[in-house]
């Protein structure tokens, strides 16, 4: 039949998100699709572990691997009841899962997700395909970004030069040159930053439509500050996360800012954030593919003033969300692991040793039969 469930959590941590998705149609269809919040104990504890690693016991990531991947059943189950589709109808699961680390600088590079897909299989009936990261990183590559390959099949273009830009807690973008090999790398922080600051100062997990950022003003010299890491002038394949762009990191570099004697209001903390992320996104840009259109995907899409800070920098290149091109912008990734799981069970490489740097293209990601249902 030819459908899959694509299922992801990014860096943000905001939700899980879900899709049904027809590959046997032309275009591929996205048939359903959903995002499931964590339970609060759960993203409770999956924060602590993500903000206090050395600190957390064995026994606490082994249950959150089992609570995590009953976590991502439920949202699969609760995704095919809402639509009426009986699991037998699917294929297989394509589970990105939930990182907990991405830390690929020698000497063991590595790059961990969670959410145990043996769970996933005895709760769903459906085979499940998992741990796509980890081949790639063992085959010499990074780990990340794989959507690239994805976007490569569903988005190039034989008539504009096209780069893919999803803004989750991380920043990627994917280079879609009629005249160029398909590139692709994170760029640095996307709603990361934006949104453990407006939790820390507002309590609430993002900012919603912008609208913290928009009462704030930038603050110039701490952009520039902010643009100094090291970081954004790594040449690519390069990959990040909020082993990096965390809360300390940006503290550390507010601390420098206060100490140089330039003090800053919560509100253009939250502004200069957002400029920061625009301002990396569109060098990134420029320095790739200067003259493509660039269409948005992820949380980030739904941020207004990052959206349009995003266009004065990229302009005169047209700036628009995946939805122009057919792919609602909150479902992207979702629909890429259901993609890479169709791969895997082709025997069809789903890593792009252009993007990743990795020793050739790979079969990604292990593959654990369905059982039958839990309770049938």
């Amino acid at each position: 039949m030819g459908w899959y469930v694509g299922l992801i959590s990014g860096t943000s941590m905001d939700a899980i998100d879900a899709v049904v998705v027809d590959f046997a149609a032309s275009p591929l269809r996205v048939l359903a699709a959903g995002a499931s919040e964590y339970p609060s104990e759960l993203a409770q504890r999956l924060a602590a572990v993500l903000d206090d690693g050395d600190a957390v016991a064995l026994d606490a990531i082994g249950r959150l691997d089992v609570d995590i991947g009953h976590a991502f059943a439920h949202a699969t189950n609760a995704l095919l009841d809402r639509a009426g589709i009986a699991p037998g109808k699917i294929e297989a699961i394509g589970s990105h899962g939930q990182t907990l680390r991405h830390r690929i600088a020698p000497p063991s590079p590595f790059s961990w997700q969670i959410g145990d897909p043996n769970v996933i299989a005895e709760l769903t009936g459906i085979t499940v395909v998992a741990d796509f990261r980890r081949r790639d990183v063992a085959a010499g590559g990074q780990g990340a970004p794989l959507v690239p390959l994805f976007h490569d099949g569903v988005f190039r273009s034989d008539t504009e030069d096209r780069v893919i830009v999803n803004v989750g807690g991380i920043a990627n973008l994917t280079v879609l040159r009629r005249d160029a090999p398909l590139r692709g790398f994170d760029t640095g922080p996307g709603n990361r930053l934006m949104d453990a600051w407006t939790r820390r100062q507002r309590g609430e997990p993002f900012d919603r439509d912008g609208r913290y950022a928009a009462s704030g003003h930038c603050d110039a010299r701490l952009l520039a500050r902010l643009l100094s890491e090291p970081y954004l002038a790594l040449p690519a394949p390069k990959s990040t996360g909020r082993e990096l762009f965390n809360l300390a990191w940006l503290d550390a570099r507010l601390d420098a800012h206060r100490a140089s004697g330039h003090d800053v209001a919560p509100a253009d903390v939250q502004a200069t954030l957002r400029e920061y992320t625009a301002e990396t996104i569109a060098r990134a840009v420029a320095g790739t593919a200067p003259d493509a259109a660039l269409y948005v995907c992820g949380g980030g899409a739904h941020n207004p003033g990052l959206l349009d800070s995003l266009r004065r920098r990229a302009a005169p290149s047209p700036v628009e969300t995946t939805a122009a091109l057919g792919l609602d912008p909150d479902f992207v990734e979702a629909t890429a692991f259901a993609f890479f799981a169709r791969r895997t069970l082709a025997g069809l490489p789903s890593s792009a040793a252009s993007v990743t740097g990795a020793r050739g293209a790979r079969v990604l990601g292990g593959i654990y039969p369905g059982a039958p249902r839990a309770g049938a």
